[in-house]
């Protein structure tokens, strides 16, 4: 695929300036794209999960029914636009209603799109997806996941500890999935690593309700979110909310 083997080619090392330049040009196109796409959807939560769980899973079930509450607060649901678990939260704001969006990567082996997205976006550099994930949401669900599910986990994790974003709370579902994460995130810890109040923001919990209240609190309250001013779209720039 030429995205893919552009990509690999920027990141061996460095190339022509005029190849330094077109790559720089292509990003800069991915993020206009991306803006242009999501910048009428709203507060989001985003979910972070595998993309390898069907809808048999115990995991998926739980997802779409948590998406569902959290959509019920107002949020657009914002996945990575797969299938899995993106896909039950994604479904899960259908459920009662909701926004859905997402924003899929283009890979080798091609990711489908789920059923359940209102809009979505195809970016093809993983550092872009992972910056308008951030960028729209007011609240991380951290769900069981693979090496993409921890890249999100952690990014989010240190942006709010290094203050380069808000404080927005990281909700870790799955205490069993995740245990031996949380006693390595521990052990940083008692090696002072890392600081007792860089997980300040973060819930690990199985319970819906809980997740709910504490978004409310650390999202809703805290950011005055009923009192967001919405963008309105601009005719001449062919915008459509």
């Amino acid at each position: 695929m030429p995205e893919v083997k552009s990509e690999i080619s920027f990141l061996r090392g460095p190339q022509s300036r005029w190849e330094e330049f077109k790559f720089t040009v292509k990003v800069m196109i991915e993020f206009i794209r991306g803006f242009r796409a999501l910048h009428f959807v709203g507060p989001c939560v985003t979910f972070f999960g595998s993309a390898r769980f069907d809808e048999d899973h115990v995991y998926y079930d739980k997802t779409r029914k948590a998406a569902a509450e959290i959509a019920k607060l107002g949020f657009t649901i914002m996945t990575g636009g797969g299938q899995g678990l993106m896909e039950a939260a994604n479904r899960g704001a259908k459920d009662v209603n909701g926004r859905s969006v997402g924003c899929t990567i283009v890979l080798p082996m091609e990711q489908k799109t789920n059923l359940y997205l209102d809009k979505w976006v195809k970016i093809r550099y993983f550092f872009v997806r992972k910056t308008l994930l951030i960028k729209y949401s007011f609240a991380f669900i951290v769900l069981p996941g693979g090496f993409g599910t921890l890249d999100e986990f952690f990014e989010a994790l240190t942006l709010t500890q290094t203050r380069k974003i808000n404080q927005f709370p990281i909700i870790i579902f799955g205490k069993a999935y995740h245990h031996e994460l949380l006693e390595h995130i521990e052990w940083m810890k008692r090696e002072h690593t890392i600081s007792p109040e860089d997980l300040n923001l973060i819930l690990v919990t199985d319970s819906i309700d809980e997740a709910v209240e504490f978004i409310k609190h650390k999202s809703i309250n805290r950011y005055g979110l009923t009192a967001v001013r919405k963008p309105s779209p601009i005719g001449w720039l062919f915008e459509r909310p």
